[in-house]
Protein backbone atom coordinates (compact mmCIF):
# COMPACT_ATOMS: atom_id res chain seq x y z
CA UNK A 1 0.00 0.00 0.00
CA UNK A 2 1.46 3.77 -0.99
CA UNK A 3 0.33 7.17 0.20
CA UNK A 4 -0.60 8.70 -2.91
CA UNK A 5 -1.17 12.69 -3.24
CA UNK A 6 -3.44 14.46 -5.93
CA UNK A 7 -3.96 18.41 -6.26
CA UNK A 8 -8.00 19.51 -6.51
CA UNK A 9 -9.12 22.57 -7.95
CA UNK A 10 -12.66 24.32 -6.61
CA UNK A 11 -13.17 23.12 -3.13
CA UNK A 12 -14.32 25.33 0.16
CA UNK A 13 -16.15 23.39 2.25
CA UNK A 14 -17.06 20.04 4.17
CA UNK A 15 -19.41 19.16 1.08
CA UNK A 16 -16.61 19.13 -1.37
CA UNK A 17 -14.67 17.30 1.15
CA UNK A 18 -17.33 14.34 1.14
CA UNK A 19 -18.03 14.44 -2.10
CA UNK A 20 -14.53 14.12 -3.47
CA UNK A 21 -13.56 11.09 -0.91
CA UNK A 22 -17.21 9.59 -1.64
CA UNK A 23 -16.05 9.16 -5.40
CA UNK A 24 -12.96 8.50 -4.45
CA UNK A 25 -13.45 5.37 -2.35
CA UNK A 26 -15.59 3.58 -5.04
CA UNK A 27 -12.49 3.03 -7.00
CA UNK A 28 -10.99 -0.60 -6.20
CA UNK A 29 -8.28 0.01 -4.34
CA UNK A 30 -8.38 3.62 -2.54
CA UNK A 31 -9.02 3.93 1.05
CA UNK A 32 -7.98 6.63 3.74
CA UNK A 33 -9.02 9.80 1.80
CA UNK A 34 -7.52 13.36 3.66
CA UNK A 35 -8.52 16.51 2.32
CA UNK A 36 -6.50 19.69 3.21
CA UNK A 37 -8.96 22.44 2.07
CA UNK A 38 -7.09 25.35 0.59
CA UNK A 39 -9.46 28.28 0.46
CA UNK A 40 -6.87 30.46 -1.45
CA UNK A 41 -6.19 28.08 -4.54
CA UNK A 42 -6.16 24.14 -5.26
CA UNK A 43 -6.79 21.36 -2.30
CA UNK A 44 -4.45 18.56 -1.52
CA UNK A 45 -6.09 14.75 -1.34
CA UNK A 46 -4.24 12.58 0.25
CA UNK A 47 -5.40 8.42 0.13
CA UNK A 48 -3.60 5.61 0.30
CA UNK A 49 -4.16 2.99 -2.93
CA UNK A 50 -2.89 -0.90 -2.96
CA UNK A 51 -3.12 -0.91 -6.78
CA UNK A 52 -1.78 1.15 -9.27
CA UNK A 53 -4.45 3.92 -9.74
CA UNK A 54 -4.56 5.46 -13.12
CA UNK A 55 -4.77 9.41 -13.61
CA UNK A 56 -7.72 8.88 -15.60
CA UNK A 57 -9.67 7.34 -13.15
CA UNK A 58 -8.78 9.68 -10.52
CA UNK A 59 -10.03 12.32 -13.03
CA UNK A 60 -13.10 10.81 -13.52
CA UNK A 61 -13.67 10.75 -10.06
CA UNK A 62 -13.23 14.03 -9.39
CA UNK A 63 -15.04 15.20 -12.39
CA UNK A 64 -18.08 13.16 -10.82
CA UNK A 65 -18.13 14.91 -7.40
CA UNK A 66 -18.13 18.37 -9.45
CA UNK A 67 -14.11 19.07 -9.45
CA UNK A 68 -11.01 19.02 -11.39
CA UNK A 69 -7.96 17.34 -11.06
CA UNK A 70 -4.78 19.58 -11.70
Amino acid sequence: MSTQSITVEGMSCDHCIHAVTEELVKIDGVSNVNVTINPDGPSNVDFDADTEITVADLAAAIDEAGYTLV
